[in-house]
C-alpha cells in the first residue's frame, strides 16, 4: 500500500469518527448527567437536546455538530492533498453522526452535519440555506419542517449552479433527510409534532386552543 492510498484511507477513518462523536449524547452525561436517548424523541440532536437540557446545551450541541461536517470536508486542505474532492470526507462524517460506532450504530438526522458540510465546501449556498432553515422556523414553528423544507429548496438552487456531485449529494442527502423525519411528517400531518415556542405556527396553535 502505498502513501496516497494510506493518506486517503487515514482521513476516510478520522472523518468519520468525527462525525460519530454523539455530541447530544456525551454533553448530556457529562455536564448534565442525563441521557437524552431516554427523554423527549429519543433523538440525540440539536432540537431534542434543546428540549430537555434547554438552549445553552441545544446551541453548544448544534455548533459541535455543524463544526464536524466542517472539519471533515476541510481534511484534505489539512493533509495538503487537493486532488481529493471535500464533499467525499463530509459524506463521511454525515455517516458518522447518523450511525455512529460509539452509539450502537445509530445516530441524529445528519442536518446540522450536512449543513457543517456546505459551509466548509460552499459559505454562501450555507448562508443562503440558514436563512431558509430559520426563516421556514419562524412561519412554521417546527425544526422539522423547516429542516425538510430548507434541504428541498437549497437542493433546487444546487442543482442549478451545475456542481454535478454536489447535486448528487443534496439529493440523496434530501431523500435521506425526509426518510429520517418520517416520523415527524405523520405528526406534522395529524397536528401533533412539537413546536418552539416561537414563530407564527405556535401562535396559530395557541390562538385555536
Amino acid at each position: 500500500m502505498n502513501l496516497k492510498v494510506l493518506q486517503i484511507i487515514i482521513m476516510l477513518v478520522i472523518a468519520y469518527l468525527l462525525g460519530s462523536i454523539p455530541s447530544g449524547v456525551w454533553i448530556g452525561k457529562i455536564f448534565f448527567h442525563t441521557d437524552i436517548r431516554k427523554h423527549g424523541s429519543g433523538n440525540i440532536g440539536t432540537t431534542n437536546t434543546y428540549r430537555v437540557l434547554g438552549p445553552i446545551a441545544g446551541t453548544i450541541v448544534m455548533i459541535l455538530d455543524i463544526s464536524k461536517g466542517v472539519i471533515a470536508t476541510l481534511l484534505p486542505t489539512f493533509f495538503n492533498n487537493w486532488t481529493l474532492n471535500p464533499l467525499i470526507f463530509g459524506l463521511m462524517a454525515i455517516l458518522g453522526h447518523t450511525f455512529s460506532i460509539f452509539d450502537h450504530f445509530k445516530g441524529g438526522k445528519a442536518v446540522a452535519t450536512s449543513a457543517g458540510m456546505l459551509l466548509a465546501y460552499n459559505p454562501v449556498l450555507f448562508l443562503i440555506a440558514a436563512g431558509l432553515w430559520i426563516t421556514f422556523i419562524l412561519l412554521t414553528s417546527m425544526v422539522s419542517l423547516a429542516s425538510i423544507l430548507a434541504f428541498i429548496i437549497i437542493t433546487i438552487i444546487i442543482i442549478f449552479t451545475h456542481d454535478l456531485l454536489l447535486s448528487i449529494l443534496a439529493i440523496i442527502l434530501t431523500v435521506f433527510i425526509i426518510y429520517r423525519h418520517s416520523k415527524n411528517i405523520v405528526r406534522i400531518l395529524n397536528g401533533s409534532e412539537n413546536m418552539v415556542p416561537f414563530g407564527i405556527g405556535n401562535y396559530i396553535r395557541k390562538q385555536n386552543k
